[in-house]
């Protein structure tokens, strides 16, 4: 449900938005403001192509559904930290 909900807001953003950003292009600071006040970003880069959330409540997945800290190349910052939705498979490992 969240998923959609994420889609549908891409959708009716900007077109900057909507294909996604390069995280390079901000710096670390800037980078996590923005997804502070968003909620949740794509990013679009070939190391790394997937939606950023602030926190949980932007994950689909109910209690299979975890947030790790990956890290993303920013301006400043070749590992800048920020929030993944990482589900967790059926049998409790992490495969």
């Amino acid at each position: 449900m969240r998923l959609g909900l994420i889609l549908g807001a891409l959708a009716i953003s900007s077109s900057a938005f909507a294909a996604g950003i390069d995280s390079r292009s901000y710096t670390c600071t800037a980078l996590q403001s923005m997804i502070a006040t968003k909620g949740f970003v794509f990013i679009s880069q070939p190391a790394f192509g997937d939606f950023v959330v602030s926190n949980i409540s932007y994950c689909s997945g109910g209690g299979a559904t975890i947030l790790q800290r990956r890290s993303v190349a920013t301006a400043d910052n070749p590992e800048c930290l920020i929030n993944y939705c990482f589900e967790r498979s059926m049998n409790g490992r992490d495969d």
